[in-house]
């Protein structure tokens, strides 16, 4: 049988699809919004429980990384898709805002294994060296997914109904999982990956993270403090992705007075500059560690700069130009991006490749915590204070984050 060089970039570019489709699933809804609010007469008190429901549902991510711990990403990963693809085809025929909730927080629930699953790919099938730049190309899936939202919404609508666009989302899901099922294999058991290659992935890896082929005992990493450093600065930062993703597309057309048109041709700019600080994240590491600087210091500087980025956010609000304003929310999903990814990864660097997704769906769980209390909060307060103050949380928040990964997090010995 052929062999094949560089393997892992095909494995990690298959799995980039499977996030841009991920994205794109989650993301409709917040652009199909202003539509769906106005045909089912949705509040904006329960548009925030629609969207709670969804990061209730995703706070479940500790079960999903553990579930692909234990069974594995090609068949546990393939049943998660199939699942999130066809509730979300299920969005297309809900009608009033508990059925949305409630397929939300079904939503929320399988999705919720994408950022556990990734995570154990990169820890099982990249070198130390090359973690970083693949947990980066792999989080541009999930930017991208959003850039898409918009034009496919505007579509939808002018020539369909919002509901077309649920059902094109979750139909590419299914045809993904073909796909998946075709190529994916484990670096033990790939029938294409050349012995060089192998040896590459494994002689590059700590030998102290090498998966111990048992179960991730969730008691000892519930005890570990660089656990909680993680998941501390994971829900001060979502928050920011939950603002644009769920509510920017109604803030544009509330304060900003943008029509579908405007809507389709700006809000998937800010998730175009995410896309780039998917790759800045690992630029800054990388330059960190020519340096001289080890890696977990180099991670927890782009952290840092990514941090000092976001403080932009503060002024959305406040600028009388729309275009001014979308400049600065893109800054935002620059900023947060680069340190998202960045924190992300982390968990690869601290954790065995057998307890990795399981450590990432824990510290995903306190992420979605912050921006379930960060979109009740906002849904029930933005009709007496509007946006500004949150748009200053935001700014904020990450500052906190990086000054806890620096008291926090312990290298490994």
């Amino acid at each position: 049988m052929r062999r094949f060089t560089n393997i892992r970039w095909t494995i990690i570019g298959l799995f980039v699809v499977a996030m841009v489709i991920n994205y794109l699933a989650r993301s409709v809804l917040g652009v199909a919004a202003p539509a769906i609010m106005a045909e089912q007469h949705i509040s904006a008190a329960e548009y925030s429980w629609i969207t709670g429901a969804f990061q209730i549902g995703i706070m479940f991510q500790p079960l999903a990384g553990y579930v692909l711990d234990v069974v594995g990403l090609k068949i546990g990963f393939t049943v998660f898709v199939a699942l999130w693809s066809l509730i979300t085809m299920a969005h297309g025929l809900a009608t009033g805002w508990m059925g949305f909730a409630s397929l939300r927080g079904a939503l929320g629930l399988v999705e919720g294994s994408a950022q556990p699953a990734g995570m154990k790919l990169v820890a099982e099938w990249f070198p130390a060296r090359e973690r970083g730049v693949a947990g980066g190309i792999y989080q541009i899936g999930a930017s991208f997914g959003a850039v898409f939202a918009p034009p496919l919404v505007a579509w939808a609508v002018l020539n369909h109904s919002w509901r077309a666009a649920f059902f094109i989302a979750g139909a590419l899901g299914l045809v993904w999982v073909i796909g998946w099922l075709f190529w994916y294999a484990s670096p033990a058991k790939h029938r294409r990956l050349s012995p060089a290659e192998y040896t590459l992935i494994v002689e590059g890896q700590e030998a102290s993270l090498a998966t111990r082929r048992k179960r991730p005992p969730l008691g000892d990493l519930l005890r570990r403090r660089n656990l909680w450093a993680i998941a501390a600065a994971r829900f001060l930062a979502d928050p920011v992705w939950g603002m644009l993703s769920f509510w920017m597309p109604l803030y544009l057309v509330q304060v900003r007075h943008f029509d579908l048109g405007q809507i389709a041709m700006f809000a998937w700019l800010p998730f175009l500059a995410a896309d780039l600080g998917c790759l800045f994240g690992p630029i800054v590491v990388a330059w960190l560690q020519r340096r001289g600087v080890d890696l977990i210091d180099a991670r927890r500087g782009a952290f840092t700069v990514g941090a000092v980025l976001m403080t932009g956010m503060m002024f959305v609000g406040t600028v009388t130009s729309p275009i001014a304003a979308i400049a600065l929310l893109c800054l935002g999903g620059f900023a947060h991006q680069t340190l998202s990814v960045t924190v992300i990864t982390l968990s690869s660097d601290l954790f065995p490749q057998d307890q990795v997704a399981t450590a990432t769906g824990m510290s995903g769980t306190a992420a979605n915590l912050g921006v379930l209390i960060f979109t009740l909060a906002l849904g029930s307060m933005v009709a007496e204070v509007g946006y500004q103050p949150f748009f200053i949380l935001l700014g904020l928040l990450d500052l906190v984050g990086a000054a806890l990964l620096w008291i926090l997090i312990r290298k490994p010995a």
